[in-house]
């Protein structure tokens, strides 16, 4: 089984870290998703419905 790895540099990750190689990486990790850098798809929304500032 190959050694797991840092997603951000590719380098060997460190079991008190892992996935990643520093805890500097897992905090960038983190803030790209509390920044919303990071995006899961989800389901369509439905017309109409994408803006709810906008009066009908």
């Amino acid at each position: 089984m190959a050694e797991p790895t840092c997603p951000i540099c590719g380098d060997p990750a460190v079991p008190a870290y892992k996935p990643f190689c520093s805890a500097r990486h897992r905090d960038r990790d983190l803030l790209q998703w509390l920044g919303e850098g990071y995006r899961i798809p989800g389901p369509p929304v439905p017309e109409g419905l994408d803006n709810p500032e906008q009066p009908d």
